[in-house]
């Protein structure tokens, strides 16, 4: 950690925690994907430990993004992004259970696309601030392949609250695991895996801003106009056409949720800056990634830099234990986030001077 910060363990024994999201009555609700359901922590006790602990809702297919509906202090919904559908449940502040069955939003996202080392089903959700849109994140089936496996993948969705109005928002983006608006600026921006098997430093993962009608490259270029030697020669009317991320990141990070700080436990200058976690390399010669980034933001724009955060979970002889996936910021400004190599969740605080 930085000077000044600490890093508490306040849960343990989940299974295999990903997202994690602040409802606004400080509830945390954490998507456990591969059991099919979504958990509740409460409230942190003399000894550190999070008070409560409840199943919220089971039954549900790969779950991962989470949101509440309408934005704002009383949300009548939480929206749950499975693998292949986005489901919403009746919901009031303080509901431990989900109060109804699930409610289907959109039946017909393309699910699944597990591939080695990981794979594409996370789905992420996020409402614009005016409430009137709906964001879904869908990874690629693949790797780079551009066959029809691909329709409607390694792109973000937009929705209607209620499903209609389907449509691209941005496409080329190869895994776009987490999506997050600035809540300073209502720009949205996204956390990417991007392409293997060119090298242990390609091709760059990446965070950023994401523009209305934008793409970004995959499968065909990345970076810019750097055309994927897999797919030489394909559609050159597009190479002028792709955006270079704000951000790019060591290659094979696996760069998963992302977050913004709008806390006042941290000192000032962490203000607006984006937080995302790194759940590390599987294909990598020397290992990247498990740990928890700062990317700063400055006016709703990235400096292009990041800085190690939370550190650690690799040992001096290259084993890990732990494997940070989620992360949000608690409503008294700590830092949370999810784990899947050791099922815990953390807690950073700001403790002291630098």
């Amino acid at each position: 950690m930085p000077a000044g910060f600490k890093v508490d363990q306040i849960a343990t024994g989940l299974s295999e925690p990903r997202l994690i999201r602040t409802a606004p009555n400080g509830d945390l609700f954490i998507a456990e994907s591969h059991k099919g359901q979504i958990r509740v922590l409460r409230g942190i006790g003399a000894d550190g430990r999070a008070q409560t602990v409840e199943v919220f809702a089971t039954g549900l297919n790969k779950p991962f993004g989470i949101a509440f509906y309408p934005t704002g202090a009383n949300p009548q919904f939480v929206y749950v992004a499975n693998t292949g559908s986005v489901v919403k449940f009746p919901y009031q502040n303080g509901d431990l259970k989900a109060r109804g069955r699930a409610q289907t939003v959109v039946g017909t996202i393309p699910g699944g696309g597990l591939l080695h080392g990981g794979g594409h089903w996370t789905r992420d959700i996020a409402f614009t601030a005016d409430g009137r849109k709906m964001l879904v994140s869908v990874g690629s089936h693949s790797n780079v392949d551009d066959d029809a496996e691909e329709d409607h993948r390694a792109d973000i969705l937009e929705f209607n609250p209620d499903g209609s109005g389907e449509r691209i928002y941005a496409a080329g983006i190869r895994n776009p695991v987490g999506i997050a608006f600035d809540p300073s600026t209502g720009v949205l921006w996204t956390s990417v895996n991007e392409r293997d098997d060119l090298g242990d430093d390609l091709v760059p993962d990446y965070i950023t801003t994401v523009k209305d009608g934008g793409f970004y490259g995959w499968p065909w270029y990345y970076i810019g106009p750097n055309q994927d030697p897999r797919h030489a020669g394909k559609h050159p009317e597009l190479k002028d056409k792709v955006i270079v991320p704000d951000v790019l990141l060591q290659s094979h990070s696996a760069s998963l949720e992302m977050t913004f700080y709008e806390g006042k436990m941290f000192p000032p200058e962490y203000s607006g800056y984006a937080f995302a976690a790194e759940h590390g390399s599987w294909n990598r010669a020397k290992r990247t990634g498990y740990k928890i980034i700062c990317v700063p933001v400055h006016n709703g724009k990235a400096t292009g830099e990041y800085m190690d955060f939370v550190t650690g979970f690799v040992t001096p002889n290259g084993e890990v234990w732990g494997r940070p996936v989620g992360v949000t910021v608690a409503s008294d400004g700590a830092l949370i986030f999810t784990d899947d190599g050791s099922d815990s969740v953390w807690r950073v605080t700001y403790t002291g001077s630098k």
